[in-house]
């Protein structure tokens, strides 16, 4: 699992669908963190979700009240969504919830499209503490648009043969100037996206498209060290950054793909 976000909507997903207990999604989420602040963004939200504005209350329960209000009619109400620099579709133009989810990377977002709705963007205070800072949206805009499971295990199988080659010429010296193997940091990086799991209701075919999306953004998280190590200079690291980010727009595409789908295929169960 990649981030707080997917395992909200995963977990919030098939509880919805009847096929997981709110407590299944609480103890999810507290593998990221112990403690989930969650906060309105403003009084317009304080006033909408009945949070405090701008101030915190200690409970991942909040958030299953909050995604508990909305339209999920063919899972449409509930989405992931993982903007970047250069692609921010899905996200509400000029919004403080899309500066924010841009910041983070991530967001959840509640409503169904053409309708107010929610935006929630969780953010890291220590290492014990994540904070979910809700966003009142005017109109929840279209997802993007996907084309299921099939395209996004093509995607995904594609982007693991061409992040195999980017292990080609990383350094073998590791950031305290040993020798690394870079198959070893490699398998480190999975093992800490593997450690959270995903709901027993989610379709084999979208957790392995998720798993094969958590393997290459490992491999490009490596190779982004090596890459930048070895650069001679600020335009080179830039320049080899730059060659990894369609793998980077692979992975994104791939683990929202397999959400969207996997969402739909527990709803109709």
């Amino acid at each position: 699992m990649s981030s707080p976000s997917l395992t909200l909507t995963v977990w919030a997903g098939s509880w919805l669908s009847g096929h997981a207990s709110p407590d299944d999604v609480i103890d999810a989420l507290h593998e990221w963190a112990p403690m989930h602040l969650v906060g309105a963004q403003d009084a317009a939200t304080a006033s909408a979700t009945g949070l405090p504005e701008r101030g915190t209350v200690d409970g991942a329960a909040l958030l299953l009240t909050l995604v508990r209000r909305i339209d999920t009619t063919a899972g449409a109400g509930l989405h992931l969504v993982l903007p970047a620099a250069g692609d921010v579709r899905a996200l509400p133009a000029g919004t403080a919830f899309a500066s924010a989810a841009l910041a983070a990377g991530e967001a959840v977002v509640l409503g169904v499209p053409g309708t107010p709705g929610f935006g929630l963007v969780p953010t890291v205070e220590g290492p014990d503490v994540l904070r979910w800072t809700v966003f009142a949206l005017a109109s929840v805009p279209e997802p993007v648009v996907d084309g299921g499971l099939g395209a996004a295990e093509f995607a995904i199988r594609e982007a693991v043969r061409e992040a195999a080659s980017a292990l080609n010429g990383i350094p073998t010296v590791g950031t305290d100037g040993r020798r690394a193997d870079p198959r070893a940091e490699i398998a480190e990086e999975v093992a800490a996206l593997a450690r959270h799991r995903y709901p027993a209701s989610l379709p084999p075919r979208a957790v392995r498209i998720l798993d094969s999306a958590d393997q290459v953004a490992a491999i490009l998280t490596v190779a982004s060290r090596g890459a930048g190590m070895r650069a001679g200079s600020a335009s080179g690291a830039a320049g080899r950054e730059g060659a990894l980010q369609p793998l980077w727009a692979a992975v994104r595409e791939a683990r929202l793909g397999a959400v969207a789908a996997a969402l739909r295929a527990e709803h109709h169960r």
